[in-house]
């Protein structure tokens, strides 16, 4: 090998090892995800980045080469110093490398903010990973590679220390090191990743410490910032034409609440009101696993029988990818914002969720869930809005048949749900009970001698656990006296994974709802487009108690009927689905339009159509504004 500096070592080795990450990751895609005749685009897209990386990575390395004395780089202790420290620069690198794919592996995508929030749950996060995977052997293995790899550059790196530095190669270390930083990071933007036009291709492009980076800076997107928008008066008229009863911000107009009628033609198939509402989120349950929406693999006959005794919601879209979009859109009903889930900010006691809405009139309200509850700022939120919070701590060790880091097996969950209910039926008032599973996510661990599929089964067992988990559930909710009065709703926080070729595949978003009560409701089927966000105000349509105008969605059952229309989104791009039409909104002001084909989901870019980009804009900015300045909060604790 010929005489190379350490910076020009430093450099070859890290970029080869971007690149081999980038082809790991296009491999683990699949060659129809991730096309080889986009692999140039990828690849040269992808050096860009990768550079931008480097020269952040070299500036330490160009500092230390220009401040060293001359004396000190022969010397036999700090050739091992080097030899140390090159080895452990590898040793990161391929750990980083490792962490891309297990993220890939889960998301589909380069690090993005969800990968910087979980390093506020390190306790869960590391946990996870060490019940999911070997770490053992995987870390030792990498630490082999690393000390290999420096082996083998050993005679490089040893004749690198004894080339000596003059005193102008020492002031081009120095102005690299301030220089190629500055203009490189400041040019690159994970914005120039969306431009090959394939999802997976132009996650594939970016470098996940560069995409880590920026979404530690972009963990809060404010939507008058950074996305388009529209004169709130004309934001406000929109809504209003599309019967959203919610009070306008521009307050420049009176709506009235519509009164509720007490006859079965209100609420189409459910004669009579139910007393109490059970309402189960199930952690990560795509509609693709269920019988009932066309599954074929037999994994959740409980579900499926319960979808065929009761109402199934046959095209119900999830609002995000994290647990914390499905709670903040089956609480609050209102489109995801932009960065953080209201879940998990600043300011969101009191808001007009169901659960204080409920609490105001009498309900006994809980959220229930079985693991910890801090984790997303759970507990705090659903306390701050009037709920009785019940975690994991608070479950009796008796009654805990099995857990692991992520949470309680989903049958102790149900039987601490169970008592709960219980204790509150004693009380003689109604009830709101809002349960969050959680054995359905990676450990993907369970109780053994339950279902056909041993534990640890990967997610097909984890869905067949959870299934069995909810039929023991509700029949042993069926021998309560309660019974017959409570109206059951199963529904997924979010799909187990929405990756696709599109920015927002809509195929990923799509989960399953169930409303089950033999008494009280007729079996059937609902076709039309429906969101997360029309969950809330639907409930308290069925429960006929006022509060509905709250939110930014509508009952399924509200005359005339509202357009069906869907909200999905990720991280950072917001969707509006309605007639077949994607709205794509994302920063610098973005706006696409996709056609979705109805039979396979796929979209394909169409041109702009403004009336249902508008619409779009107009519910997002709102739902923004609304909760900056406190317009979503509950009657009583509105902002002045």
């Amino acid at each position: 090998m010929p005489s190379l500096r350490i910076p020009t070592l430093y450099t070859l080795v890290v970029l080869a090892i971007f690149a081999l990450t980038r082809l790991a990751l296009a491999l683990m895609a699949g060659l129809d995800a991730a096309p080889p005749g986009q692999w140039p685009a990828i690849f040269a897209k992808g050096l860009w980045f990768d550079f931008a990386v480097l020269a952040a990575l070299l500036a330490p390395v160009w500092i230390y080469e220009a401040l060293l004395p001359a004396r000190w780089r022969s010397g036999a202790a700090h050739r091992a110093l080097r030899l140390v420290w090159f080895a452990l620069a590898v040793f990161v690198l391929l750990i980083v490398a490792g962490a891309e794919a297990v993220f890939w592996q889960e998301f589909a995508t380069r690090f993005n903010f969800i990968a910087v929030d979980y390093l506020v749950y390190t306790r869960e996060v590391i946990g996870n990973i060490r019940e999911s995977y070997p770490i053992g052997t995987i870390v030792s293995g990498i630490a082999v590679v690393a000390v290999a790899i420096t082996l083998l550059l050993r005679p490089a790196i040893v004749r690198a220390d004894a080339m000596p530095l003059s005193g102008r190669r020492r002031a081009a270390y120095v102005a690299a090191a301030i220089i190629a930083p500055t203009a490189l990071l400041g040019m690159a933007s994970v914005d120039q990743m969306g431009t090959i036009g394939n999802a997976y291709a132009d996650e594939l492009a970016g470098n996940g410490i560069f995409t880590f980076f920026a979404a530690f800076r972009r963990n809060e997107l404010d939507y008058e910032r950074f996305y388009a928008t529209i004169e709130q008066d004309r934001a406000d008229h929109i809504l209003k034409s599309l019967g959203v009863e919610r009070k306008p911000l521009t307050r420049n107009s009176e709506i009235q609440r519509r009164e509720h009628e007490d006859d079965e033609a209100h609420v189409p198939g459910m004669p009579s009101m139910p007393r109490h509402v059970v309402m189960v989120t199930v952690e990560s349950l795509s509609a693709e696993f269920l019988g009932a929406y066309g599954a074929k693999s037999g994994l959740t006959p409980h579900l499926d029988r319960l979808a065929r005794e009761g109402l199934r919601f046959a095209n119900f879209y999830a609002t995000g990818t994290r647990t914390v979009r499905g709670l903040e859109a089956t609480s609050l009903g209102t489109p995801p914002v932009p960065g953080q889930a209201i879940v998990r900010r600043p300011g969101n006691d009191h808001l007009a969720t169901i659960g204080e809405i409920l609490e105001h009139q009498g309900f006994a309200t809980s959220f229930i869930y079985g693991g910890y509850g801090y984790f997303d700022n759970m507990n705090a939120y659903f306390d701050a809005n009037d709920y009785r919070v019940v975690d994991r701590t608070e479950f009796p060790k008796s009654s805990i048949a099995f857990e692991n880091v992520w949470g309680v097996a989903d049958e102790s969950l149900f039987d601490n749900a169970l008592r709960v209910m219980d204790e509150n039926a004693a009380q003689g008032r109604r009830r709101f009970t809002h349960i969050m599973t959680t054995s359905n996510h990676r450990p993907f661990t369970y109780p053994d001698g339950r279902i056909d599929i041993r534990s640890p089964g990967g997610r097909e067992g984890a869905v067949k656990y959870t299934d069995w988990a909810i039929g023991r559930f509700v029949e042993e909710a069926r021998r309560r006296p309660w019974f017959d009065d409570t109206l059951f709703v199963f529904l997924a926080d979010h799909c187990a994974a929405v990756a696709g070729k599109s920015k927002l595949p809509v195929a990923g978003y799509r989960i399953p709802l169930i409303l089950y009560a033999p008494k009280l409701v007729r079996p059937g089927v609902y076709e039309p487009v429906a969101s997360q966000v029309d969950l809330p105000p639907t409930l308290l349509d069925v429960l006929r108690v006022d509060g509905d105008d709250h939110f930014f969605g509508r009952s399924v059952f509200e005359l005339p009927a509202a357009p069906a229309r869907a909200f999905v989104s990720n991280y950072q791009s917001l969707g509006y689905l309605r007639d077949d039409v994607l709205v794509v909104l994302s920063p610098g002001r973005k706006v696409e339009t996709f056609r979705v084909d109805p039979a396979t989901y796929e979209a394909t870019p169409a041109p702009l159509d403004r009336a249902r980009a508008d619409e779009a804009i107009a519910y997002y900015q709102t739902a923004s504004r609304a909760f900056k300045e406190g317009a979503l909060k509950a009657p009583g604790y509105a902002a002045h």
